[in-house]
C-alpha cells in the first residue's frame, strides 16, 4: 500500500488537499480543520474529515448524476487517511461556486432586505428569515482563495466567467440535484435550506458532480421538527463554533485581524456530535460502521 508521501501534493484549501495519484486520478483528502470567518482555525474537530468523505460516499451514491468518485476504499489510497479520502477523476474545474438555496437565510437573507432578492434574482416581498421560497434559486458565488471570502455573482457574471451554454448548464445541474437532495432530506425528517456544489468537465465535456457534496460544511441542514418561519433555525453545522467566537466568553473580535483563539473542550464535542448526527439522519447508518 502506498505512503501519502510517494503523491505530490496540486492543492490545498482550507480542509481539504489534493494528491496527484497518476494522470487520470487524484486523491481527495479532508482534513479535521474547521474554518470560520475565513480563518482556518488552531483547534480541530476528531473525526470531522471522516464524516465529511462518508456523508460525500453516500451521496454520490444516491444521486443518478456523474460524479468523480472511483472509490473510497481503493488499494491505491493510503492507510494513513483511509475513511477521510477519496480516489477521484481528474475534471477541468470551473471557477464557480455553485449555490442553490430553497430558503432565505444567511448571506441571502441580507441581500434580499437590501435589495429584494438575491443574487439579482428578484423574490416576493414580506420574506422573513427561514422563508421557504417559492421555488429553490441559484445563487452562484466566486472561488476565494484560502483567507479571502466567496463574492455573490449574478448570473451575467457566470456566463461572462464560462459562456453561455455551460452557465445555463451549471444552473440547471446546480437545481436539478439540490431538488434530488432536499426530497431524500425531507424523507428523513431534515430540511436542506441551501447547499454548494462544484462542477467540472471531463474529457468529453459532460459536466460532472466533484468535490464534497452535500455535507455539513457545504449545506444548511434543519430539523423539520422544530422548524419555524421567522426565526434562525438550529444548524447541524459549524454554527456552534461561530457562535462561540463571538461570544464573551473567546474574547475574540472579528475586526481585531487577530487569529481565532483554541476552541475549547465543549465546543468541540458539541461540534462533532453535531456532524456525526447530521451523518446518521441523512444516511440511515451507524457512523461507527463507517472505516
Amino acid at each position: 500500500m502506498p505512503s501519502l508521501t510517494e503523491y505530490p501534493q496540486v492543492a490545498a484549501g482550507k480542509i481539504r488537499e489534493l494528491y496527484a495519484v497518476d494522470d487520470d486520478h487524484l486523491l481527495l483528502v479532508a482534513s479535521d480543520k474547521i474554518s470560520a470567518y475565513d480563518y482556518v482555525l488552531p483547534t480541530t474537530i476528531p473525526d470531522k474529515g471522516r464524516v465529511l468523505t462518508a456523508m460525500s460516499v453516500f451521496w454520490f451514491d444516491l444521486l443518478d448524476v456523474p460524479n468523480h468518485l472511483v472509490a473510497w476504499d481503493d488499494p491505491r489510497i493510503p492507510a494513513a487517511v483511509r475513511g477521510r479520502a477519496l480516489l477521484v477523476r481528474r475534471l477541468a474545474m470551473q471557477p464557480v461556486e455553485c449555490v442553490a438555496r430553497g430558503y432565505l437565510t444567511g448571506s441571502g437573507l441580507t441581500d434580499y432586505r437590501k435589495t429584494g432578492g438575491v443574487c439579482g434574482v428578484p423574490l416576493p416581498q414580506g420574506l422573513v428569515e427561514a422563508s421557504k421560497l417559492p421555488e429553490p434559486i441559484f445563487t452562484p458565488t466566486t472561488k476565494a482563495e484560502v483567507g479571502r471570502h466567496d463574492e455573490a455573482m449574478e448570473f451575467d457574471a457566470v456566463r461572462a466567467a464560462v459562456g453561455d451554454e455551460l452557465a445555463v448548464k451549471l444552473r440547471e445541474a446546480t437545481l436539478s440535484t439540490y431538488a434530488k437532495a432536499a426530497e431524500h432530506a425531507l424523507s428523513r425528517g431534515m430540511i436542506l435550506a441551501d447547499t454548494k456544489f462544484e462542477f467540472g468537465l471531463d474529457d468529453s465535456g459532460e459536466i460532472v458532480l466533484g468535490d464534497e457534496v452535500l455535507t455539513p460544511d457545504s449545506s444548511r441542514y434543519w430539523a423539520v421538527d422544530g422548524y419555524q418561519e421567522g426565526q434562525v433555525q438550529p444548524a447541524f453545522d459549524k454554527q456552534i463554533v461561530r457562535d462561540w467566537l463571538v461570544s464573551a466568553e473567546s474574547g475574540w473580535q472579528r475586526s481585531s485581524g487577530e487569529l481565532p483563539p483554541e476552541l475549547p473542550e465543549h465546543v468541540v464535542e458539541s461540534t462533532r456530535s453535531r456532524y456525526i448526527e447530521a451523518y446518521e439522519r441523512i444516511s440511515g447508518k451507524s457512523f461507527a460502521e463507517w472505516p
